[in-house]
């Protein structure tokens, strides 16, 4: 179906005989994908209202679109111009937008329908379309299409790099070599000219907020990279960062720790010991990493590797000294996982790992590393349910409800909803302690369970441990100065079939980081780093975690998925705030005092909290796939829930062979006792442990279907949405843009040889 035209009309009139010959019409081919009961009328197909069909020139349209950009118009003919509207793209495809005018065929006048939207041709539509209109194009036209689509690309480029590759994962290469940039079709550029200068707003819709994670521009940064308002400030900017993500950084010593049989001393030495830890890496990760302001702690990531080396059979009926051998384990194994992913990332071979790492298989890996806590978090919260769920009621409120409210500039129930709920729900639970809520009479909370005759006791025993905040001892056995050292348990002890489950584990940590370095590069108005970069900081992380497994965290080091909400809640991506709020760690730690308050908190509260922080993680995995040009493709949704349903039915599988006796081990746990206990039996025991452990983990089993699928099943590259990473030739074009990666002086120039880590 043709655009019609002034010499193109339905019918001519010789002047020679004065009559009028009809010319003889083309019927109509519908093309594939078309309703063909959405005809032309016999006006449009004729030509008699050419005049109104808004195809004759582009002052028709005024030289805009719908949100006022300049059209990019193709001329055809002698004066017909088609514009460009793609109902999923954009406007952006040479396709005719016009008035429908069709005959009334009661009164017999035309009626105007409006703007009728044809859609998008295919490729093979385009080309024979163009075959039949090609008699009618000349090389005047053409010349005068490149001189308008020149100032169109001109007038959408967007003046800053940084809002381009805000956009990044939007633009994509077709096979001719041209760039096409798609735009979504509910946003509106409106060029805005202040002193000179063009600024490109996007309309965002009221009562939406920009920073909510779900618009695709970067948020306005209040303290940049490199920017210094003053050690005051940065001071505070730096302890905000780290009580932003308390949650993730002391909460997971309250889980393993008294799993391992430890006591409330331990606790808080562990809880020290991860403060110190957390501080050196993070000053690490900022110098010789990625040097992005990304905290490092111990992430939920190597947590479910760890219950499974808990819950195994040999360390079940251990009595004396259980804590202190699983603790040794967990450190060899941790050491071994680090050495290997520190060599992936600085022999350059994750440069090469880059390329098959997408959003499509980030999304849902780092979704089960929240979701697969499930049967931990209020199964333990339950046990004292007037303490857990006042928690996660304020922690909900004070991001969701209250996250607009801002007091002296600053959004501090958005901010600090974790802290402000934990402290507010402690003071509650330590009134109901006072209070005699939880005093049973003739019981103790300080006799272990095991110990107590009475029955009446023992009913109410669970619900003192988990409910009262007098029950931890730790601020009376706890030294106020105590300085944390490695090999403060004793010397790791090194077993293949731990050493092999960490391993794995380090890779999935790996593509949690590749997630959390592309995300938060964007949120600072950054170019994403090269891959040699990420090379960099990923075996800088295997590095740090070499260091936790000799002090003895009981997790690896990492960069954590939490970074990217802060950075986008809080507007600060200093590094040097990122490093003053470390030092200030690292003097916590040296104060005993500190791990002990902290190791106090309530285990039901500290399950609540949980719950909180694994939910965040979740809609954190979840909002990558925004980087996907085409998220609702049934390609990408297929491979996200398969990878999701597979990566929990599988390991429901596993974890069903349960213990003889369900009674040795806690409910919440026996799902992480199937490395002892599963269905793969074949000669070699630590195989078998080996392959149990892995097959139960959610994130490793999601992260395998996701991988594979996203490999093999067929896609462009805009459909499956891969990660644009910056190359050699955008540093040799602007080296002051990456700046920022760039390792201190000194040591680059000791290293400038080691060109795949992008020194």
């Amino acid at each position: 179906m043709e655009s019609g035209s002034s010499s193109g009309m339905g019918e001519k009139v010789d002047r020679r005989k004065g009559q009028r010959k009809p010319e003889k019409i083309e019927p109509f081919v519908p093309r594939q994908g078309y309703d063909p009961r959405d005809l032309k009328s016999w006006a449009k197909r004729t030509g008699f209202v050419s005049t109104f069909s808004g195809e004759t020139d582009t002052a028709s349209l005024s030289g805009r679109d719908f949100s006022g950009r300049n059209l990019n118009v193709v001329a055809n003919g002698n004066s017909n111009s088609n514009v460009g509207f793609g109902l999923e793209r954009g406007f952006d495809k040479t396709e005719s937008v016009s008035p429908k005018i069709e005959l009334d065929p009661i009164l017999g006048r035309t009626r105007n329908r409006g703007v009728e939207i044809e859609p998008e041709m295919r490729p093979a539509d385009r080309i024979a379309n163009n075959g039949r209109d090609g008699g009618l194009r000349n090389e005047n036209m053409r010349g005068e299409n490149e001189r308008r689509k020149g100032e169109l690309d001109k007038n959408l480029r967007v003046p800053n790099e940084e809002t381009k590759d805000a956009l990044n994962g939007i633009a994509s290469h077709n096979s001719n070599g041209n760039e096409h940039v798609v735009q979504p079709a509910t946003s509106a550029i409106d060029p805005k000219k202040e002193d000179g200068n063009v600024d490109y707003a996007m309309e965002i819709p009221d009562g939406e907020d920009p920073s909510s994670g779900g618009w695709l521009q970067s948020p306005r940064i209040k303290c940049g990279l490199r920017e210094n308002p003053g050690y005051v400030a940065l001071i505070y900017y730096g302890l905000q960062h780290f009580l932003s993500l308390v949650g993730s950084i002391i909460f997971i010593p309250l889980i393993t720790v008294p799993a391992m049989g430890g006591t409330d001393k331990d606790t808080a030495t562990v809880i020290s010991t991860m403060l110190l830890v957390t501080g050196l890496t993070t000053v690490l990760h900022s110098y010789f990493g990625t040097r992005l302001p990304l905290v490092q702690g111990s992430s939920f990531v190597f947590l479910a590797p760890a219950l499974v080396i808990i819950n195994s059979e040999e360390y079940r009926n251990l009595a004396e000294n259980k804590f202190r051998h699983i603790m040794r384990e967990l450190q060899g194994a941790i050491i071994v996982g680090s050495i290997f992913q520190s060599i992936f990332g600085f022999s350059g071979l994750m440069s090469l790992f880059l390329r098959l790492i997408n959003p499509v298989v980030v999304a849902p890996t780092i979704a089960a590393v929240g979701l697969s806590f499930f049967s931990y978090g209020f199964p333990q919260a339950g046990s004292c349910v007037e303490i857990s769920l006042p928690e996660i009621i304020l922690a909900l409120a004070f991001t969701l409800y209250l996250r607009k409210i801002s007091i002296f500039g600053h959004r501090v129930f958005r901010i600090y909803a974790v802290p402000l709920s934990v402290v507010m729900t402690w003071a509650y639970a330590f009134f109901l302690t006072a209070g005699g809520a939880y005093n049973y009479k003739g019981c103790s909370s300080d006799i272990p369970s095991s110990n107590i005759l009475i029955n009446a006791c023992r009913k109410h025993a669970y619900t003192m441990q988990h409910c009262r905040t007098d029950v931890s001892n730790a601020m009376r056995t706890a030294a106020w100065v105590r300085i944390p050292y490695p090999l403060q348990w004793g010397m790791p002890i090194f077993r293949l079939r731990t050493s092999v489950i960490m391993i794995i584990v380090s890779l999935v940590a790996s593509v949690d980081s590749v997630g959390t370095y592309h995300s938060a590069s964007l949120r600072m108005n950054l170019k994403p780093p090269t891959p040699g970069i990420v090379s960099r900081g990923i075996g800088l992380e295997g590095f740090c975690s070499i260091l936790a497994g000799l002090w003895g965290t009981g997790s690896a080091s990492t960069t954590l998925t939490e970074n990217v909400h802060t950075i986008d809640v809080t507007k600060v991506a200093s590094r040097r705030a990122l490093e003053l709020g470390s030092v200030f760690l690292i003097l916590f730690s040296f104060v005993g005092k500190v791990g002990a308050i902290l190791a106090s908190i309530p285990l039901a509260l500290a399950a609540a909290v949980l719950c909180f922080v694994w939910a965040l993680i979740v809609a954190l995995g979840l909002s990558t796939l925004q980087y996907t040009p085409q998220t609702a493709s049934f390609r990408n949704i297929m491979i996200v829930g398969v990878s999701l349903f597979l990566g929990f039915s599988i390991p429901a599988y596993f974890q069903q062979y349960q213990p003889e006796s369900s009674l040795i081990l806690p409910g919440y746990l026996i799902p992480y006792a199937a490395a002892s206990n599963g269905p793969v039996h074949s000669g070699n025991a630590q195989f078998n442990f080996a392959l149990n452990a892995l097959m139960s983990m959610n994130m490793v089993v999601t992260l395998l279907v996701a991988f594979v699928l996203d490999n093999t099943v067929p896609g462009t590259r805009q459909e499956r949405g891969v990660y644009i990473w910056s190359n050699t030739e955008d540093i040799a074009a602007d080296p002051s843009s990456f700046s920022d990666y760039s390792l201190p002086s000194k040591f680059g120039r000791c290293f400038r040889w080691a060109k795949c880590l992008g020194l």
